[in-house]
């Protein structure tokens, strides 16, 4: 399994389509409610959101959604990555319930050397997700500063830090 991309493995227009989607439970919509403190009673309380909601049911909470498609993400995009430098944008465009699965796709818009260490570039990609009937539900933009080969090379290769078995014989 390919986990990240070296600088050269990019190309400006390629479209990584992430797999497999994750569906959203209820469980994963609270769980991370309550790890980040966010307790709006849009994402956490069924009854105000059933009532007084235009929605008429729970919304998951947008973050975790956002959280979610850089996860798939990762080993099209940033396995490899030396830093997430930024996201320069982040659109939430349509509700998430739970029970909806979401998948993504990544677009390569733009790859520059970088312009003090010969050994890493900078690649500016945007991420889309969307659930099972299409509809898109989240969009951002990052840049994300990856190494070149010889990087990978100089440091140990793909796996560097990964011990080897000692098989002992009996």
């Amino acid at each position: 399994m390919q986990f990240g991309r070296t600088y050269e493995e990019f190309t400006v227009g390629d479209v990584y389509k992430h797999w497999p989607g994750k569906t959203v439970t209820e469980y994963d919509d609270h769980l991370f409610c309550l790890l980040t403190m966010n307790h709006h009673p849009l994402h956490m309380d069924s009854n105000y959101a059933e009532k007084t909601t235009d929605f008429g049911k729970n919304v998951v909470v947008g973050n975790y959604v956002y959280s979610l498609l850089l996860g798939m993400s990762v080993p099209d995009v940033s396995g490899k990555a030396i830093a997430n430098l930024e996201v320069e944008s982040l659109k939430h465009v349509a509700p998430t319930f739970h029970g909806d699965t979401i998948y993504g796709e990544t677009r390569v818009l733009d790859k520059t050397p970088s312009k003090s260490k010969s050994d890493r570039g900078i690649v500016h990609v945007e991420t889309i997700g969307y659930k099972q009937d299409g509809t898109v539900v989240c969009t951002f933009r990052r840049k994300v500063m990856v190494p070149t080969a010889t990087y990978i090379k100089e440091r140990g290769g793909e796996q560097p830090g990964r011990p080897e078995p000692i098989i002992r014989e009996k």
